[in-house]
């Protein structure tokens, strides 16, 4: 209990999955901007009425069957580049996991054929960013606390101008929203539970907001307490979801015949909508010890991986495989983002010491060349501010 309490575990973790999908989705939507009102607006295949009869049926939320309007598929796709943006920074960062979410999933409920699989994991992380503190380091907020580092936290906190009105505004957008979805201007429609969600979300940040700017420093600790539950229980989610991907894709390809006998990845290399470089994917499909041995590696690393999470070097080296895995599944199939999702979700398992290296050298680079006399209060957390406090002591 008290290390599952004292603090949001996996700081650099965190911040690099939240790094990782919002530049993935936001790559992905810059990409599609020229061909966005035919994968998810007006102009698409899937039109607004089929789309309308899917989600009445799995009851899936989406901001942009609330009206055919271009004018408002416009606005969500907008906001879904904006709240990706600010999310890779890290400001404001509890509401901007919030705002991508309902971007993720307005756009991809909107078309459920439009993906390439990596989709259905941004899909996932989306929901499960909400609940981590992922902005503890390498954000906006971060470094707003470190800069606010030598004031009293209560002083802090009145300071701040932004957070109430952001939070007023999301009111305002959260009531719009539900009058449109319930049809009687109360809670309502297949999506009620949801909504209740939403507002019970909207509900917290402003308790939060009032308790650190009100309540006694005992109240502050129990909430980062609970914080720091919700974030570790979160991360736990996180990194059993990536196993499950592994773990089921595996299991699943021993059953191939094509994956027995060592000629599967023979066939995805003569396709030639997934071959970008035909001459690389022709020299390497000639070769069939080249074949065999990267088609049984595929397989034993993901049946392998989840079972070598307690051997942190055996871990590591079937963690770089799968990388390179998928970053060779990006340039010899043309499928770039959903190798950056699985290397986002890969991420997750990074070793600390390796991200603080990262982070240092990058840091090095910048205080050097801006400002090198601050170089001290490089590093400081959001989360750094105050001591933690635990349950048990």
């Amino acid at each position: 209990m008290r290390v599952a309490s004292a603090a949001a575990l996996g700081p650099y973790q965190s911040a690099v999955v939240r790094i990782g999908f919002s530049a993935t989705w936001l790559f992905f939507l810059l990409r599609e901007l020229p061909n966005r009102r035919e994968l998810y607006g007006p102009d698409g295949p899937w039109s607004w009425d089929l789309g309308n009869r899917l989600v009445d049926g799995n009851h899936a939320f989406t901001a942009l069957l609330w009206t055919d309007s271009t004018v408002w598929f416009e606005f969500v796709y907008a906001l879904a580049i904006v709240s990706s943006a600010l999310l890779m920074l890290g400001w404001r960062t509890r509401t901007m996991s919030i705002v991508f979410m309902i971007g993720v999933l307005s756009l991809q409920n909107r078309s459920v054929f439009v993906g390439d699989g990596g989709d259905n994991v941004i899909h996932l992380m989306a929901i499960y960013l909400v609940f981590t503190r992922c902005a503890q380091v390498w954000s906006l907020d971060a470094r707003r606390a470190a800069l606010g580092a030598g004031r009293a936290c209560r002083d802090r906190v009145g300071r701040d101008r932004v957070g109430p009105v952001l939070w007023v505004a999301s009111g305002l957008a959260l009531l719009a929203g539900t009058w449109r979805t319930s049809g009687s201007g109360v809670l309502g429609g297949g999506e009620w539970w949801l909504w209740v969600v939403f507002w019970g979300m909207w509900a917290v940040q402003g308790l939060w907001w009032a308790a650190r700017r009100y309540a006694d420093a005992d109240a502050r600790a129990l909430l980062d307490v609970l914080a720091n539950l919700v974030h570790n229980a979160a991360m736990v989610v996180i990194m059993a979801e990536v196993c499950l991907v592994y773990a089921t894709a595996g299991w699943y390809k021993i059953q191939g015949s094509r994956w027995q006998d060592g000629t599967a990845l023979f066939y995805p290399l003569k396709l030639d909508y997934f071959s970008p470089w035909p001459e690389l994917s022709s020299l390497l499909g000639t070769s069939g010890v080249i074949v065999m041995l990267l088609t049984y590696g595929t397989v034993m690393v993901q049946v392998a991986f989840p079972f070598t999470l307690f051997n942190r070097r055996v871990k590591n080296v079937l963690l770089v495989a799968m990388m390179l895995e998928h970053a060779g599944i990006a340039v010899l199939l043309g499928l770039p983002f959903f190798s950056l999702a699985m290397i986002a979700a890969d991420a997750v398992f990074l070793p600390t010491s390796f991200l603080r290296r990262v982070g240092a050298y990058a840091g090095r680079l910048r205080w050097e060349a801006r400002l090198p006399g601050r170089r001290g209060r490089r590093g400081q957390g959001a989360d750094e501010v105050e001591r933690p406090r635990t349950l048990v002591g």
